[in-house]
């Protein structure tokens, strides 16, 4: 199913459809302030293992992410946030970054990795963030299976690839072409371990 939602004021009953696809454990491909990204309900273990096939990846070794609807829903998700950290997440998000975070006891354990750490994005575009408000926590978020990253920007093209393979395609619009800049504040000081479309400065 294609779905075209507003992008400022995405439709009520099309979040509706989104969420009830999600909770039945489907998997969606939705837009966010950077790519295209595949999505599922992170506490919907056979859409996780659907996400993990497509991608040819071991759910525990990947990098995969938390889209979370603001910085009260994200604090669920990792340990305790101390005051610098939470002065770095108030400065930069919602935008283009994924933080990457000691996990809490509140992640799924078939997406705890061996690091027991997890990327945690709030991105800025409402369709993404409406669409985490509706379901009451996080969507679980992947890049695209692929490199072809030029023809993962418009949803039409999106849709003719993956169709037979997740359930809903929304379109938003364009998508960009650059991924989250990621940053590790596991350890002292924080590490930039992908420069992608968020300046950073500490």
């Amino acid at each position: 199913m294609l779905l075209k939602l507003h992008p400022q004021n995405p439709e009520p009953r099309y979040l509706n459809i989104i969420k009830e696809c999600l909770l039945d454990g489907g998997v969606i491909i939705y837009p966010t302030d950077t790519i295209y990204g595949l999505g599922c309900d992170i506490f919907q273990h056979k859409a996780i293992e659907r996400i993990a096939r497509l991608k040819h990846i071991d759910t525990q070794k990947a990098q995969l992410s938390f889209v979370c609807y603001d910085l009260s829903d994200l604090s669920k998700y990792t340990k305790s946030i101390d005051t610098p950290l939470y002065r770095i997440l108030k400065k930069y998000l919602p935008g283009p970054y994924t933080f990457i975070l000691p996990a809490s006891k509140q992640v799924p354990k078939i997406l705890q990795s061996k690091k027991n750490t997890i990327g945690l994005r709030i991105p800025n575009n409402t369709i993404a963030l409406s669409i985490v408000q509706q379901l009451g926590h996080p969507l679980l978020s992947a890049s695209l299976p692929g490199e072809k990253v030029e023809e993962y920007t418009d949803p039409e093209i999106i849709y003719a690839n993956f169709e037979k393979l997740v359930d809903i395609v929304i379109d938003g619009g364009i998508g960009g072409i650059t991924p989250s800049t990621i940053i590790d504040c596991t350890h002292d000081g924080y590490e930039v371990v992908r420069m992608g479309a968020g300046e950073w400065e500490e």
